[in-house]
């Protein structure tokens, strides 16, 4: 590590009573958006996104299928939003690392073929915590919302992300204490990609409401082992910086220095969202491995969900939490189970659903629950149609 110190020139900050002062004054001002990625939903930009996630639903991908849908056509999943915009701006405390650390999510209109999405984001405000990864840090919190050019409501989401120092982060070592990569065997690993080869996608079998019982099991999605290639498909199909090459990259790394830092290994400079694919600038953020992307693994946390409600459901909610670091070369499980069924004030027929997601080594790294809409077959009620008018 010491010999990375030397050569990784990282922004390495500290959190002070000044810095944070002059944070406060941001509170409650929008935020300028600098990179929105897939604005437009397009064949393309859709198709790309779900290749990114791994998400095979053909309501999202099969022009012929999607048309015999109540939609009448090709949608966008639900969280194909944050490749628009994740949720948040990184802001102020320049050199201070921020991990994104969770979503609430309400839904309320699909994102259709051709329908351009408008971002906003609000800072409203932060909270000092102690923390044993990082002594000293911030809990940052943000909202979201999507609009289309009529500004209509697509969704909203609240975020927050932990701001810590990297230095301090790596002197706990906190994080360095498995084995990675983790040691498979072959017959682990065919394990593992059966399981993922046999997910369920529930499609046009339409579920009711009224067939749903308390314990019904929900998923499993099964993610990994997370590798590189699963990193840039993320990256081309979602990416939530503006990742440049070249002479566009030095201008933008000259006019922001605390956006990158050098590569010990091939001088290149490369953005601090390297930490996803980089060990090296993982290291110099106090962590082990390369890790996965926040709202990246919140994708994955709402497949589930869109799997087992069908083409004639609708997510209404999701709540995501990230505990543990998901490394290159680990797997996680989503898995979830119905814990109730109930006729909310809309009369709308939903069932709350506790997701989680558990890794190799029994973690859980991505609790958390969701809102289902289902069509009531005694109420003759139907989200989707209501939610096309």
């Amino acid at each position: 590590m010491a010999e990375e110190e030397s050569t990784l020139k990282m922004a390495d900050a500290i959190i002070t009573d000044e810095s944070l002062a002059e944070w406060r004054k941001r509170v409650g001002v929008k935020l300028r958006i600098g990179n929105i990625f897939n604005e437009l939903a397009c064949k393309d930009n859709i198709r790309k996104f779900c290749n990114g996630i791994g998400d095979g639903n053909p309501l999202f991908r099969d022009e012929a299928y999607a048309k015999k849908s109540r939609y009448g056509g090709l949608i966008a999943p639900p969280n194909f939003l944050y490749s628009v915009f994740p949720t948040w701006v990184l802001q102020g405390l320049p050199g201070i690392h921020g991990f994104h650390a969770g979503n609430d999510w309400e839904f309320y209109r699909p994102v259709r073929l051709g329908d351009d999405i408008v971002p906003e984001s609000v800072f409203t405000g932060f909270e000092e915590k102690k923390s044993s990864f990082a002594g000293r840090m911030v809990m940052e919190y943000q909202d979201a919302l999507y609009y289309n050019n009529r500004k209509e409501l697509f969704a909203k989401a609240k975020t927050w992300i932990v701001r810590a120092e990297r230095k301090a982060a790596r002197t706990t070592g906190k994080y360095h204490k498995f084995q990675l990569p983790h040691p498979w065997t072959e017959a682990e690993l065919a394990k593992v990609e059966e399981q993922a080869l046999n997910e369920e996608i529930r499609g046009s079998k339409t579920r009711y409401w009224e067939d749903v019982k308390i314990g019904d099991k929900v998923g499993p999605v099964v993610i990994g082992p997370f590798g590189l290639t699963d990193m840039i498909a993320y990256c081309v199909g979602a990416s939530p910086i503006e990742i440049l090459a070249h002479g566009l990259a030095l201008q933008l790394y000259r006019k922001h220095p605390a956006w990158a830092f050098r590569d010990p290994g091939t001088g290149a400079m490369e953005p601090i969202y390297g930490v996803h694919y980089n060990k090296a600038a993982a290291n110099f953020a106090g962590l082990p491995f390369p890790y996965d992307a926040g709202v990246q693994r919140n994708c994955w946390f709402i497949r589930p969900f869109v799997n087992w409600m069908g083409d004639e459901g609708w997510l209404k909610s999701t709540h995501t939490e990230y505990r543990e670091f998901f490394y290159f070369s680990d797997v996680l499980w989503f898995q979830g189970e119905v814990t109730k069924k109930y006729f909310d004030e809309n009369g709308e027929a939903c069932v709350d659903i506790k997701m989680g997601g558990v890794n190799q080594r029994g973690a859980e790294t991505a609790p958390g629950w969701g809102t289902v809409i289902l069509p009531s077959r005694d109420k003759k009620t139907w989200p989707v149609q209501k939610r096309l008018k």
